[in-house]
């Protein structure tokens, strides 16, 4: 099994937590105004790389706090983990995807 680190409660096994989406997606700023098209872009339309992908995790089963990672989606391999806004190690969805 897998260990994640938990920026607040150290290593735990990949079990106790659960993926949150792609990381720094805002929330729209006026959503009354948004139509159906807009909602579901919104809602369902999320970037696919294969690398480093910046995501949100929680810890659902530990600390229940929720944090930023860069994971490589293809070896599944967590290459950071940072506690979210505007921690200085957090890093944007396209510096993840340069690294």
């Amino acid at each position: 099994m897998q260990l994640i680190e938990c920026p607040w409660c150290g290593p735990r096994e990949e079990i106790e937590f659960h993926y949150g989406g792609q990381a720094h997606i805002a929330y729209p700023e006026e959503p009354a105004a948004l139509d159906d098209v807009e909602w579901a872009h919104y809602v369902f339309f999320r970037d696919n790389v294969k690398g480093r992908f910046a995501e949100r995790w929680s810890h659902s089963a530990g600390c229940r706090r929720w944090f930023d990672a860069v994971r490589d989606t293809v070896t599944y391999r967590f290459e950071s983990v940072s506690k979210p806004n505007g921690h200085p190690d957090t890093i944007s969805q396209k510096e993840a995807q340069t690294l």
